[in-house]
């Protein structure tokens, strides 16, 4: 019997001068750690509400989100007995300085335009999920 897990995926965006950015991450395991969104598990018990709040304001050292966006584009895997579902959300940060306050999970973080988020993300389902959230935040 596989051991259920769910996850999200949040591409956290801002608005400035130049229009809307994004934040990237980069892990701090790993040879060569890869950019990526804030990702984090949903608690036993936890609404998914719950686990954006915190992976933003504990995770992150964010203010608390002003919008979310449900990306609707959920993803579902085997990795040997264990079984992932991640759910993928756009939220909205105020925009603050560039300080951020990162877990030591994260070794790095840094705000981008959509152009350079989208060439530095390295999951073609990441690159797709930033694109849908440009879209739908710019298309207003």
């Amino acid at each position: 019997m596989a051991d259920l897990q769910h996850r999200v995926r949040l591409f956290l965006y801002r608005f400035d001068a130049r229009g809307p950015s994004y934040l990237l991450l980069r892990r701090s395991e790993g040879v060569n750690p890869t950019w990526g969104p804030v990702d984090g598990p949903i608690q036993f018990h936890e609404q998914i509400e719950t686990a954006i709040h915190r992976e933003v304001c504990q995770d992150v050292g964010l203010p608390a989100p002003r919008q979310v966006v449900d990306l609707q584009m959920p993803q579902h895997w085997l990795l040997g007995d264990e079984e992932v579902i991640e759910w993928s959300y756009g939220v909205q940060v105020p925009a603050v300085d560039d300080r951020l306050v990162l877990e030591p999970r994260w070794s790095e973080g840094r705000w981008a335009q959509f152009s350079q988020a989208y060439a530095q993300l390295c999951l073609e389902l990441d690159r797709a999920a930033v694109t849908r959230l440009h879209t739908w935040i710019t298309a207003a």
